[in-house]
């Protein structure tokens, strides 16, 4: 079953009746990469974040102790609305579940940062195929070489990205698509070689899945909001809860509202 809106996919999260990862799901709404910090952490992430806006483009910020939305989603809830999340203590990967209802505390401020689903349907009505979607995967995901700046108690980390294939003839129209959507994570940040960004298996991801990539084909890579994810192991903060990759927030927004004819 496909879900065709954001809150119904909410809705099915919430009630357990989805657990599955969101990509090809509500089609035309906004999907985001879920951070969860206790207050006296949450301003070194919001200028992390602001010094790295490719990788972490910020969609709203809660207040502290309040788990409603209010920007991208009407009264969603950042505890029970995502498919699957991922609980971090001290650097550690603690816990995966289903929400955080146990977890959630008074002092938590939540952040969603726009995550490149969103801009899929653009791709897929220009006749630029999914390759994770025809394959029914994760979307590939991978650490890099590729360094962030540091903010406070974030020290610089490496930029996660996803990978996408294309050939040649369409990387160009894939890169003049995407651009139009900044935040969302925008154009690609390389085209080509893996190993020029410290990717040495491409048929190895660190997060998701392995798709092919077929004859004459070269892989595309975007930016990808797991990495808050990576640098909460690097920089081990007391507790941080993220979504699980691929399991996103999906919205009540459409895409083009991160258009910039939007």
């Amino acid at each position: 079953m496909v879900y065709r809106t954001g809150s119904e996919l909410r809705a099915a999260a919430r009630s357990g009746a989805f657990a599955g990862h969101t990509s090809g799901h509500a089609p035309g709404y906004v999907q985001a990469n879920l951070v969860i910090l206790p207050r006296d952490w949450a301003y070194d992430f919001l200028l992390f974040a602001q010094r790295n806006p490719k990788p972490c483009p910020v969609l709203e910020t809660g207040e502290p102790g309040e788990p409603q939305t209010s920007v991208i989603a009407d009264a969603g809830d950042v505890r029970t609305d995502l498919p699957r999340y991922r609980v971090y203590e001290h650097g550690e990967l603690a816990e995966e579940c289903a929400d955080i209802l146990s977890r959630w505390r008074e002092d938590f401020v939540f952040f969603l940062l726009g995550c490149s689903f969103t801009f899929e349907r653009a791709l897929v009505d220009a006749g630029l195929g999914l390759r994770h979607q025809e394959e029914n995967v994760n979307v590939p995901m991978y650490k890099t070489s590729l360094m962030c700046r540091g903010a406070g108690r974030f020290s610089p980390s490496p930029m996660v990205v996803s990978m996408r294939p294309y050939l040649p003839r369409d990387v160009i129209r894939a890169v003049e698509i995407t651009r139009e959507f900044p935040g969302v994570h925008g154009s690609p940040v390389h085209l080509g070689d893996p190993e020029y960004i410290g990717i040495s298996r491409i048929d190895r991801p660190d997060w998701g899945d392995s798709v092919s990539i077929r004859s004459g084909e070269m892989p595309v890579f975007w930016a990808c909001g797991i990495t808050p994810q990576l640098a909460a192991l690097v920089n081990k903060p007391p507790i941080m809860i993220t979504h699980a990759p691929g399991y996103m927030f999906v919205g009540d927004c459409s895409d083009y509202v991160f258009h910039l004819s939007g």
